[in-house]
């Protein structure tokens, strides 16, 4: 039997469907209400509002459950790479060792870019942060391949332009970081694995070349899938909306990261290491600012735990604590900060304010532990991110254009001046 749910208004009784997901949810169809009754509905922030159906990722907060076309986070993180994973959200299914080899093999093809975008980088001050010249160095992509502005390329040439971008924000992003430190640029080597290019290029000098340490390889590998895609997030929804103009994939990337810029979305492991500065400064006491924590007078909060979608414990946490732990080990770091951090967890996991509330160190936490223990300055943090993330948003694009979705139009409820008579600036009263 067909639900249905039903609204009385005007006196008349509107009904509109209930449609299911295939992991049990329910949603209410309201895409006639409008039309039907003249009505909108108001939900700040879409907090309540489906805009999409999606195959890609299915998120149960309560349970702390995430999947990735039926595969669970771990199993991917645990068992697979980076690559393949990515390949897994774009083209829906594990690639065989066949598909795997020639998908690998395109992108280390790719992993250059034009000389000119050096130009590009070179109009940047040292100072300006790695996510804006990011941005811009990612949508300046357009300029060098003009036929991806055309909305009605082939599958193979779109196949084209997401194999150039996988390869090439490495790239792009070594390069932010370099010209953030005004250090030389490093090309990539495509003798490497994704990852270790991605050190290489970030931390080799003309002094010296960087040592690739298969611990931190792997631990940023596990970040990298664990940050892959988390459903219609802030920037997912953003890479969706610009996307559903016909704007051109890279121009859907480039709004993606600046999405990911702001502090409320990409800048939490960020946060965390800034919260350990603090306390650092402070004498080391952790104990002050935990009762702190608890004190619902005091505007401190505790970064790096609890999450807004997981209600009881992040499950990507779980698994990047241990690569944490052996990236430290490895690394045998003497750092007062990372000391002030495992007291910190060593405390929360163990205290009923924390255990009650929900309140467990989330990947934010030890993401940005894993970032300062290899040499990762803070700001490069959400840069990090959005490498981890693009595989993510390449499937939400390709996903929104394969289902021919209509360009994003929210309505709005208009609470400003009713019609009113101009007045000359003569005749104005101040």
């Amino acid at each position: 039997m067909d639900e249905n749910i039903e609204i009385s208004f005007g006196g008349r009784l509107h009904k509109f469907p209930i449609i299911n997901g295939t992991e049990g949810e329910k949603a209410i169809d309201i895409s006639s209400l409008r039309k039907k009754t003249g009505l909108i509905t108001i939900d700040t922030g879409f907090k309540n509002t489906g805009s999409t159906k999606s195959s890609i990722t299915f998120l149960n907060g309560e349970k702390g459950i995430l999947r990735h076309r039926g595969y669970s986070i771990d199993d991917l993180t645990n068992k697979s790479t980076f690559l393949e994973v990515a390949y897994l959200l774009i083209y829906g299914e594990l690639p065989n060792l066949s598909k795997l080899k020639t998908f690998k093999d395109n992108i280390t093809l790719h992993t250059l870019v034009h000389e000119d975008v050096k130009g590009i980088l070179d109009g940047f001050p040292s100072k300006a942060h790695p996510m804006g010249v990011l941005s811009s160095l990612v949508s300046s992509l357009t300029a060098f391949y003009p036929k991806s502005l055309d909305p009605n390329r082939s599958v193979e040439e779109i196949n084209g332009t997401i194999i150039r971008i996988i390869a090439k924000l490495p790239t792009l992003a070594a390069w932010a970081f370099k010209n953030r430190m005004r250090q030389p640029l490093v090309y990539p080597n495509n003798n490497l694995d994704y990852c270790s290019n991605f050190l290489n290029m970030m931390f080799s000098l003309p002094t010296h070349d960087y040592k690739i340490n298969k611990i931190v390889s792997n631990a940023l590998e596990k970040l990298l899938i664990l940050h892959i895609d988390h459903e219609q997030n802030c920037s997912a929804s953003t890479v969706r909306i610009v996307g559903s103009s016909h704007a051109s994939l890279y121009a859907s990337i480039s709004a993606g990261i600046a999405a990911l810029w702001g502090p409320l979305h990409g800048g939490a492991n960020q946060a965390v290491i800034e919260m350990l500065e603090e306390i650092k400064k402070d004498n080391c006491n952790v104990k002050k600012y935990i009762d702190k924590a608890k004190d619902k007078s005091d505007q401190f909060r505790l970064m790096g735990f609890g999450h807004r979608v997981y209600k009881n414990f992040d499950p990507r946490a779980r698994i990047i604590k241990d690569a944490a732990e052996e990236v430290l080990n490895s690394l045998g770091i003497n750092d007062p900060v990372l000391d002030i951090a495992k007291k910190i967890e060593k405390i929360a996991l163990t205290d009923q304010y924390f255990i009650e509330r929900g309140l467990y160190p989330n990947v934010d936490f030890y993401s940005g532990i894993i970032y300062r223990a290899i040499g990762i300055p803070t700001d490069m943090f959400t840069v990090m991110f959005a490498l981890g993330r693009l595989p993510g948003w390449v499937a939400q694009w390709k996903e929104m254009r394969e289902n021919n979705e209509p360009i994003g139009r929210p309505r709005q409820l208009y609470t400003g001046n009713i019609s009113r008579k101009y007045v000359p600036i003569n005749e104005r009263k101040n």
